[in-house]
């Protein structure tokens, strides 16, 4: 039988869950697939992978077609730093004007249209670009990027004392809710999961033995992450601080609330009810 195809997201914040796979600390019967959020959700959902972190708002697009794995998930309560809306003017006053989007995210994508239509109450036109700030600002009135990028993008804004505000999509995700944000989820083929429990079963735990053991390692991840990004130190410190990876029953209900409001939105045409391998199904 040919491996399992397990994706794994370039951007650092995944680091925490695969630095002690990557290190060989632990054995992996599995291929490791890299790429960023957006190449991993459509290789998933063509069948080109079996386990993978996808966006959370893909899950709720194509539930009926996978299993979310339990302990796992790309998360933050309040800010989150790496989710970042760049705009000339404040948000409020966006009104009838253009916004870039990163081509790179679906979630964060989502929850700055939630945000816009619930909380900022403006109406924007959005158009969709290769995560580049330079271009994409030159052709919009505000940037929404993620992961190294935001973070990069945000470090060349500060040195250069740039005339741009920066509004954390986390921050206001919990100003506006009160809850978590549950950026990405460990998902699973359902027809992979049915026909295969056990192996499922053995790597979702060799997953959560890795993010455990590489959170022991923190000052490695950010020396490993300072050499990949380029961000400072400090930043990555604060960084390795704030962004989780737990998918407890507050994870749960967060995500549910995000739902909510993505269904009322129209960007999802269902609500969704998880279903989690080991809880829900596959016991």
């Amino acid at each position: 039988m040919s491996k399992l195809r397990l994706g794994q997201l370039e951007y650092i914040n995944c680091m925490p869950v695969y630095h002690a796979l990557v290190e060989g600390q632990l054995p992996l019967e599995a291929e490791l697939i890299k790429g960023p959020p957006a190449k991993l959700n459509q290789m998933f959902l063509n069948g080109e992978l079996d386990i993978t972190p996808v966006s959370s708002i893909e899950y709720a697009r194509h539930a009926d077609k996978c299993y979310v794995l339990p302990n796992l998930s790309i998360s933050a309560e309040g800010k989150v730093t790496s989710v970042l809306l760049f705009s000339r003017v404040p948000v409020t006053e966006l009104d009838g004007k253009k916004v870039a989007l990163t081509s790179s995210s679906a979630t964060s994508v989502a929850l700055l249209k939630i945000l816009f239509e619930h909380y900022f109450h403006v109406e924007v036109k959005y158009t969709t670009m290769e995560p580049d700030f330079d271009s994409m600002i030159n052709s919009a009135d505000a940037v929404l990027l993620i992961g190294d990028d935001a973070m990069l993008a945000n470090q060349q804004i500060r040195k250069g004392n740039l005339p741009f505000l920066v509004t954390d999509l986390g921050e206001a995700w919990y100003q506006f809710t009160g809850e978590k944000m549950v950026y990405a989820l460990w998902v699973i083929r359902k027809e992979f999961a049915d026909n295969n429990p056990e192996k499922v079963a053995q790597v979702g735990e060799t997953l959560y033995r890795s993010k455990l053991l590489s959170l022991q390692q923190k000052s490695t991840l950010v020396e490993v992450a300072r050499s990949k990004s380029g961000l400072p130190k400090k930043l990555l410190e604060e960084y390795f601080n704030i962004i989780r990876h737990e998918f407890g029953e507050d994870h749960q209900r967060a995500l549910i609330t995000f739902y909510d409001y993505a269904y009322k939105s129209g960007l999802i045409e269902e609500r969704v009810r998880l279903a989690v391998w080991g809880e829900d199904v596959g016991k």
